[in-house]
C-alpha cells in the first residue's frame, strides 16, 4: 500500500522543491527518496550551489521527458468519461497530478539554465483526438514507449473493461519507455552529473518501476 501512495507524495515534494528553487533561502528544499524511504532536506548552502552547464544529453532528457509526461497526462484525461473503475480512476488521478507537477519542475530546471523547454518538432501538448491521424503517422516517435497515434485513437474509442485493459497495457508500455530514457541518460558519458537532474532521474526510475508493478497486479486481478 505504501508504494501506491508514494508517487503523489513525491510529486508534492517536487512541487515544494520547485518553489524553493525560485525563492532562494525562503524555504527548505526537499528531495524525495525512493519508495519506502523518507526524503532529505537540502541545506541553504547546498541549494545555493552555482548551476553547472548541463550536458547536451541532460537537456534533451528533460525536454524529452516533458513530452513523454505530456502524453501520460493526456491518457489520464480520457479516463473520467470512459471508465467507472474507482481504483483505476484514483491511480490515474495520481499519475496526472504527479506528472503535471514534474513537468513544471523540468521546465523550471531548463529555464534556469537558459535552455529551451520544447524539443524541435515535438508532439507535446497535441490533442490526438482532434488531429489528422494519417499525418501524425508520418511524425517520428522521438520518445521510447510513447503510444502511437493508432494506440491513442483506440484508447480514446474504448470504454469500460476494454478501456481499462488498453489503459493499463498502454501505461505499462509508456512507463517502460521512461525507464529506457533514464538508462540511456546514465549510459551517456558526461551526462547525469547535475545533482538535481541525477536525483530527479533516479526518482523517475524508482517511481515508474513501482507503478509498473501496481499496474501489472491490476491486470492480473482482471483475469
Amino acid at each position: 500500500m505504501a508504494l501506491r501512495f508514494w508517487h503523489i507524495s513525491a510529486s508534492l515534494l517536487f512541487a515544494t522543491a520547485a518553489t524553493a528553487w525560485s525563492q532562494p533561502g525562503s524555504a527548505p528544499i526537499v528531495q524525495p527518496g525512493a519508495p519506502g524511504h523518507s526524503g532529505k532536506t537540502l541545506s541553504a548552502a547546498t541549494a545555493g550551489t552555482p548551476l553547472r552547464e548541463p550536458a547536451k544529453a541532460d537537456t534533451e532528457f528533460m525536454q524529452g521527458m516533458i513530452m513523454h509526461h505530456s502524453q501520460a497526462v493526456e491518457m489520464t484525461a480520457l479516463m473520467p468519461a470512459r471508465t467507472h473503475n474507482k481504483e483505476l480512476l484514483a491511480f490515474g488521478k495520481r499519475i496526472s497530478i504527479s506528472q503535471s507537477d514534474e513537468m513544471k519542475y523540468m521546465k523550471q530546471w531548463l529555464e534556469e539554465r537558459g535552455k529551451p523547454v520544447e524539443m524541435e518538432h515535438n508532439m507535446a501538448g497535441m490533442d490526438h483526438s482532434k488531429m489528422d491521424h494519417a499525418k501524425m503517422g508520418a511524425m517520428p516517435m522521438l520518445m521510447p514507449g510513447m503510444l502511437t497515434p493508432e494506440q491513442m485513437k483506440a484508447l480514446a474509442k474504448a470504454t469500460g473493461p476494454a478501456f481499462d485493459h488498453l489503459f493499463l497495457t498502454g501505461m505499462i508500455q509508456h512507463h517502460g519507455g521512461a525507464l529506457t530514457m533514464v538508462q540511456e541518460l546514465f549510459d551517456t558519458p558526461g551526462a547525469g552529473q547535475d545533482n538535481q537532474l541525477f536525483d530527479f532521474a533516479t526518482d523517475v526510475d524508482n517511481t515508474q518501476r513501482a507503478e509498473i508493478n501496481i499496474m501489472q497486479n491490476m491486470l492480473k486481478g482482471k483475469k
